[in-house]
């Protein structure tokens, strides 16, 4: 299986009410984000069988938006396993849900997201640091006994990557390599 982990995008200032600041969407440059991330995961022909997001607004709609993007047509899956707080057994236990999937995207917050993702690449007993920004996507290859992280690209990256896929498909055909 192929597991993407995404962390949302940007949504401006943390709300000291827990209540609200679930409910907190993305801001402006967030939802540019989500845009320039799905056109980025087309460029590298990114394809999921199924999206799992937190429940929380901000990482629903960076699913919803990047899904759009990747003309997923499947229905958003929202898992409490991907929510703040969550713990790494809530997280193994969703995964196994969608064990007959080849690709899946799971779309949440830090730390625990970023945790997940160093637990699942670290030999056992061990956690890898693996820093997740807002809007980052990593690519895991999960095997039997053992995962591999193929990529983990910033926003930055992701920018540069669909900045260079947008120029390539508006040059003539003859000039392409």
């Amino acid at each position: 299986m192929i597991i993407y982990f995404l962390r949302h995008a940007s949504a401006g200032q943390r709300l000291v009410n827990p209540k609200k600041d679930e409910k907190r969407p993305l801001d402006k440059d967030g939802i540019e984000q989500c845009g320039i991330v799905g056109r980025a995961l087309t460029a590298l022909d990114v394809q999921v069988d199924t999206i799992i997001s937190s429940p929380l607004k901000r990482a629903a709609q960076t699913a919803s938006l990047v899904g759009n993007e990747l003309s997923y047509e499947g229905k958003l899956q929202l898992d409490s396993a991907l929510s703040p707080g969550a713990t790494f057994a809530d997280f193994r236990r969703m995964l196994e849900k969608y064990a007959n999937q080849e690709a899946v995207m799971v779309v949440g917050h830090n730390p625990n997201l970023s945790e997940f993702l160093g637990r699942i690449v670290s030999e056992a007993g061990c956690e890898a640091g693996v820093d997740l920004r807002k809007g980052a996507v990593a690519k895991v290859d999960m095997g039997r006994n053992s995962a591999t992280l193929q990529w983990c690209l910033t926003p930055k990256v992701l920018r540069a990557l669909y900045a260079a896929a947008a120029a390539e498909s508006s040059r003539p055909k003859s000039s392409r390599k």
